[in-house]
């Protein structure tokens, strides 16, 4: 890439200006350089003249006059980019008659400039050492950038994120048992790793002066009890056989909680590890575990918490007040009058009367696989065999957006609305105030403390607001809707169920087999599976 440039000489009938052409995109002589320099010399010039030759597409002389060509010495100027990286020289043809600049004086002058560091000497001697560059800018001077260094990394060796569906058995039923999600760790195991940060490498820009690379980020192994810190403080190792999870960037090891039944003779149980249940969890009972709950009876009426996944074989009657809450999946044989969140999947062979919620997918597709009755919101996907129920029970089944965030989403926003009532109700007060002051009217000391008090209250509820705005905005990014969200019909969707996908729904008039619902050209549209 080329720029254009212009240069004074001596022609046959007297002097001109040669005009050379921009090359392989570079920029074009601007006109106004070119006007300003022949004003500076005192040189007239015709201005149609000179545009059309600018405009044109060749080299061309223009001329400008009789005599001899005036003597107009080289010039330059030196930049210097905003950091200090680097420093160009600009260097400005001299007239046919005219003298060139020294080597000396451009590196004098780029020691008076302080620049000290990286001086091309190569391309300035080959600019002096030739007929010269004019045609852009010459690298006078190049910095060293620094070398930038690399974060710390920490490496876990177990399965922080398990995601394992259960196993179908041939004849359509979910082997519970079968599941795989725990992840185990023997006595002496390594269970994570440090590999160090890279501070990099400082570089040195023209001046001279250090340029350090980026901080980096250090970290820090944490961990709970049963687990030994290296001496290099680079790796954690189990000291039990046991459970192995990953809270909040926490490694933690832990021996399960093992129970026969879960009542009164035990009490409510609160375990940082997990808790297995070999028999069943009575009503009004609470089972609270940092890991997995695994009941394999039934459960009746209780209140079930796990900070990773929730498995039930026998299933769940929940007695309208049970509760199955997990950082991770629920998997239970059927749900029934329950309330179910889940920050993964759902995985049951029947649903009847529940409110159910999973960040990602409900599978409802074993032996019965039906949903019947009360609200059912995934992530991503609902997959059932049978949605709906003659009887018309009202049955409704949202996906595409993640329950939780959107719970939180439309609370916020109600909340924010109230705010905004006060306000307008405070505002609108003094300016009844404000009207009668303006008419000659006197406070009482009763009206003069209610208008401070809705003063006081307009500057609370706006700060209030702007909090509330911002962390509305926040929770709107959150907010992402899933592509290919679904609802996939593997039998019979009754009519009455009411099918919610993103911000649009459709109630079914009639019954429908075997085919999927998704969001299409603004509309919920039944499709072939």
């Amino acid at each position: 890439m080329k720029n254009g440039y212009f240069r004074l000489v001596n022609t046959e009938k007297g002097y001109g200006v040669r005009l050379v052409k921009a090359r392989d995109g570079g920029a074009e002589i601007r006109g106004m350089d070119l006007t300003a320099y022949l004003d500076g010399e005192g040189i007239s010039y015709d201005l149609g003249a000179l545009k059309a030759a600018l405009e044109g597409s060749e080299d061309t002389v223009l001329e400008l006059g009789e005599g001899p060509c005036p003597v107009v010495n080289e010039r330059y100027a030196i930049s210097v980019d905003q950091d200090g990286m680097r420093a160009s020289v600009y260097f400005q043809a001299p007239s046919e008659t005219g003298k060139r600049v020294e080597l000396q004086e451009v590196l004098k002058d780029l020691r008076m400039k302080n620049i000290v560091h990286g001086i091309q000497m190569g391309a300035l001697s080959q600019h002096f050492q030739s007929s010269g560059c004019y045609d852009g800018p010459l690298t006078a001077a190049q910095g060293q950038p620094p070398r930038q260094g690399r974060d710390a990394e920490i490496e876990y060796f177990f399965n922080t994120d398990p995601q394992i569906q259960p196993t179908m058995r041939e004849d359509g039923s979910v082997d519970y048992f079968q599941l795989n999600i725990i992840s185990h760790c023997r006595a002496g195991e390594v269970l994570a790793k440090i590999h160090p940060a890279d501070p990099g490498k400082p570089g040195v820009n023209i001046f001279g002066k250090k340029v350090p690379p980026r901080a980096v980020k250090q970290k820090v192994l944490k961990f709970g009890n049963n687990i030994q810190l290296s001496e290099d403080g680079l790796s954690i190792t189990s000291l039990v056989d046991g459970h192995v999870t990953l809270v909040e960037d926490k490694v933690f090891v832990s021996d399960v909680y093992e129970v026969e039944d879960v009542d009164l003779s035990t009490g409510n149980i609160d375990f940082a590890g997990s808790v297995q249940v070999n028999g069943n969890v009575k009503e009004n009972m609470h089972v609270s575990a940092g890991g997995n709950v695994v009941i394999r009876g039934m459960v009746e009426g209780a209140y079930i918490e796990a900070g990773g996944n929730i498995v039930i074989a026998g299933g769940m009657n929940g007695m309208a007040k049970g509760v199955l809450k997990a950082e991770g999946n629920v998997v239970s044989r059927f749900l029934e009058n329950t309330t179910v969140e889940a920050g993964g999947y759902v995985n049951t062979e029947a649903i009847l009367h529940s409110q159910v919620s999973a960040k990602t997918d409900i599978n409802v597709t074993g032996k019965k696989g039906f949903i019947i009755g009360g609200n059912v919101k995934a992530g991503r996907l609902v997959s059932v065999k049978n949605l709906g129920a003659n009887m018309g029970n009202a049955t409704e089944v949202e996906v595409g957006v993640d329950p939780e965030v959107k719970a939180e989403l439309i609370a916020l926003q109600k909340e924010t609305t109230e705010i905004v009532k006060e306000v307008r109700g405070a505002q609108s007060t003094l300016k009844g105030f404000a009207e009668k002051k303006a008419k000659g009217a006197r406070f009482t000391n009763e009206q003069l403390r209610s208008i401070a008090e809705n003063d006081k209250l307009i500057r609370e509820k706006t700060a209030e607001l702007s909090r509330k705005s911002g962390e509305l905005r926040i929770l709107q990014e959150r907010y992402d809707v899933q592509k290919n969200a679904r609802v996939e019909i593997w039998g019979t969707a009754y009519t009455g169920t009411t099918i919610v996908i993103e911000d649009l729904s459709l109630t079914l008039k009639s019954e429908y087999s075997y085919c999927k619902f998704e969001k299409k050209e603004g509309e919920v549209k039944s499709l072939p599976l």
